[in-house]
């Protein structure tokens, strides 16, 4: 079975666990971690990722965020600037930041995605060199009802991730779901 695949098997034995209700935030959010190099064969298979979890009892909500940072700069008056000069993006960092929370906050509060849905965010890779993703999922936090399943591209080892495989890794509360080895419950 390829690392995608274990993934997949490992969420279906995750998403099929009882969920308690008086979690914090933070417990919440589940990290889906998969090697950067295998992208597209996780998108080509995210339909198994909503059949699991409709088949443990629960609603799917997918938002892809992957052309949001594009989108959003594209419509910034100083767009040609940043185009010209990537390095001044830092100078923009807390409004993207706001725009995607604002984006991944109403799909958090919209009513299909109550106490038992799962609501899964695809593309955060398009955050690499922008902004920091442990900031916006804990700012999203107090909007989550049901699970927040971010689709991780990195690394997780000893309680820390690693985004992208290069950044410094950091110490997030999030439940992490692997393809390196099978989850045994």
């Amino acid at each position: 079975m390829n690392q995608v695949g274990r993934l997949i098997a490992n969420y279906q034995r995750f998403v099929t666990l009882p969920w308690a209700v008086s979690l914090a935030g933070s417990q919440r959010v589940w990290f889906a971690v998969y090697p950067p190099a295998e992208e597209r064969r996780l998108r080509a298979r995210l339909q198994e990722f909503e059949v699991a979890t409709q088949e443990a009892g629960h609603h799917w909500r997918l938002t892809d965020i992957s052309d949001a940072p594009a989108a959003w700069l594209g419509t910034h008056d100083y767009c040609e600037g940043y185009f010209q000069d990537p390095e001044a993006l830092a100078n923009v960092e807390e409004e993207l930041k706001t725009h995607v929370l604002t984006l991944l906050r109403d799909t958090c509060l919209a009513a299909e995605a109550d106490a038992s849905a799962v609501v899964a965010v695809l593309g955060i890779g398009s955050l690499f060199g922008i902004t920091h993703v442990s900031g916006i999922v804990s700012e999203l936090e107090p909007a989550i009802r049901g699970r927040l399943l971010i689709f991780f591209p990195g690394e997780y080892e000893r309680n820390l991730y690693r985004f992208m495989d290069a950044r410094d890794g950091f110490n997030y509360m999030a439940v992490p779901i692997t393809c390196s080895e099978r989850i045994t419950l």
